[in-house]
């Protein structure tokens, strides 16, 4: 058995990997290097009832690996690569090679995987953390779930200035609801609901445009999409939008927020 961490900004997952199959996953909120990776470790020996002596090694990758200079616990563990961790849980979480991946944590990368290669394509600061931020000035609730119900009833629209709003026909292939600029309109009546969805938009139209230009780069018609932010369902649609206009799909495999650790512990 083989333990994946991917220790992140605010959120580390520890998943096993037995004969080359993800078995468990557990994730947890640790703001130190240390104490998330040795607290996600437990978690899952001590949740699942697992026999310390049936762990081979522990493989450890993201933002806080570099803290992590000896074993755990008296077990071989090994630093991997998180682009390589990103890419490789990305093939196999999907089951596909030759594909582009969007992987939105605090941020989001964008990798280009196939067999022979992983590589960083780019990225951007824009991610999870800028709708925690924002919401921080913006809206009277920064934890994440309450973003996302506020902006369940938000009206874009009132914080978004659109085509329709500057236009009276279609253009090209822009339809009247398409975004001319985030947050340049603004109205007075805007509600915080409809801010908490001129945030969530804002974030998912930025990464959903820099994967197309990636995909499209590669001639690649697929982007495949990871991370914590990938289970978003708001964010979802904002990226459905974007396929509707450039034809590029959005495929969001299952256990999609664990890739990085699913990654390093095959890696």
């Amino acid at each position: 058995m083989i333990i994946g961490i991917d220790i992140g900004a605010t959120t580390t997952k520890a998943i096993s990997i037995e004969k080359g199959s993800l078995t468990r996953k557990v994730k947890i909120k640790a703001s130190d290097a240390v104490t998330a990776a040795t607290g996600a470790f437990g978690k899952i020996v001590l949740e699942n009832k697992i026999d310390i002596g049936q762990i081979e090694s522990i493989r450890i990758t993201g933002a806080g690996a570099a803290k992590i200079q000896q074993d755990i616990f008296g077990i071989p563990t090994s630093r991997i690569n998180e682009i390589t961790a990103i890419g490789t849980g990305g093939m196999f979480l999907s089951g596909m090679d030759n594909i582009i991946i969007a992987n939105i944590g605090t941020g989001t990368v964008i990798i280009e995987a196939g067999r022979e290669k992983i590589s960083h394509f780019g990225g951007s600061g824009v991610g999870g953390g800028t709708i925690i931020g924002l919401a921080k000035k913006l809206l009277p609730t920064a934890e994440f779930s309450g973003i996302v119900k506020l902006a369940q009833t938000g009206n874009v629209g009132q914080v978004d200035l659109l085509l329709e709003d500057i236009m009276d026909s279609s253009m090209s292939f822009l339809n009247r609801e398409t975004t001319v600029a985030n947050f340049g309109k603004m109205s007075d009546n805007a509600s915080h609901e409809d801010i908490a969805m001129g945030i969530i938009n804002m974030v998912y139209q930025v990464i959903g445009t820099l994967s197309v230009f990636a995909a499209r780069a590669k001639n690649i018609g697929q982007v495949i999409v990871t991370g914590n932010g990938s289970g978003n369902r708001l964010g979802q649609k904002v990226l459905a939008d974007i396929t509707g206009m450039y034809g590029i799909e959005f495929i969001y495999p299952a256990d999609a927020e664990y890739t990085t650790a699913v990654g390093a512990g095959l890696a």
